[in-house]
């Protein structure tokens, strides 16, 4: 079962996509890596058999395989990341993205913009300051 705030992946249901790793157990050495640096609670530690469980697999962020990067004998698999990609497209991801862009900086870009021009004029005025003094 999932938690309620990783429902949804940019406004797709988290369970529409088939994002989420899956452990070999033969390859898998119980070092439990995985599980402490898994910040959606993936994972899960199996403590009889020293090992690594999948129990929350829709946690997972999409396209996310830092576990995997970091397993160090290669024992977690994710699906092909084209398949994050061909999601993101069928569901129009890159178009929410960037209203979310906007609505997240587009207050700063103005805010960056005004200082900038103010800083502009306060170097023109010392320019005249400067010019006034050598005449």
């Amino acid at each position: 079962m999932s938690e309620k705030k990783f429902d949804e992946w940019f406004g797709v249901p988290r369970k529409e996509i088939s994002w989420y790793p899956k452990i070999d157990p033969a390859t898998c050495i119980g070092c439990g890596l995985c599980t402490v640096v898994c910040g959606r609670s993936v994972y899960s530690y199996d403590l009889v058999d020293k090992k690594p469980v999948v129990v929350k697999p829709y946690n997972c962020l999409v396209g996310c395989q830092t576990c995997a990067n970091l397993c160090p004998v290669g024992a977690i698999e994710f699906p092909d990341p084209q398949m994050v990609r061909d999601e993101a497209r069928k569901h129009k991801i890159f178009t929410r993205v960037k209203k979310l862009l906007n609505d997240r900086f587009a207050g700063q870009l103005v805010e960056t913009a005004k200082n900038y021009s103010e800083e502009i004029n306060s170097q023109e005025e010392k320019m005249k300051d400067i010019g006034s003094k050598e005449d």
